[in-house]
């Protein structure tokens, strides 16, 4: 075998400087065609699969320690298509859920002036206290028709 051709040519590659510059920019060309937390995840997949530190992908990437947690159990338990699939989060459900359209009903009966007026009302005849910003989410949803 010729050992010219098995050598490696030229000089090593220059660190650089500050890759999270180049990750910043890899995420903002791929949410052209994915939502933000989908090019973070890409991104963290691909750093993972390299080997790099949880701490360098949490400071590169923006994701939380959890996340790339996560993202290292789901590759090590062999479940590809996890990775990519999105959705929202666990959280608490509204305090008006059930009771939106009996709230919209009573807006359209009565003369309420104010975000404060509609609160103190769902107070008053659903015992649900919501805050004035609450209400006025709920208020923007029912307008919408969402």
């Amino acid at each position: 075998m010729n050992e010219r051709i098995a050598t490696t040519r030229g000089r090593p590659a220059r660190p650089l400087p500050d890759p999270s510059l180049i990750i910043k920019a890899v995420v903002q060309f791929l949410q052209m065609f994915m939502p933000e937390t989908l090019a973070r995840r890409v991104v963290g997949i691909v750093l993972i699969a390299i080997g790099v530190a949880n701490d360098r992908i949490t400071e590169a990437t923006g994701l939380s320690d959890r996340s790339i947690w996560r993202l290292k159990n789901t590759i090590n338990s062999g479940n590809m298509d996890e990775l990519f699939a999105t959705g929202y989060g666990i959280g608490r459900p509204g305090k008006a859920k059930g009771f939106e359209k009996e709230i919209a009903e009573e807006l359209e009966k009565n003369n309420y002036h104010n975000r404060q007026q509609v609160a103190d009302m769902i107070h008053e005849k659903f015992g649900i206290s919501m805050s004035v910003s609450a209400v006025g989410k709920l208020l923007k949803k029912t307008a919408s028709g969402g």
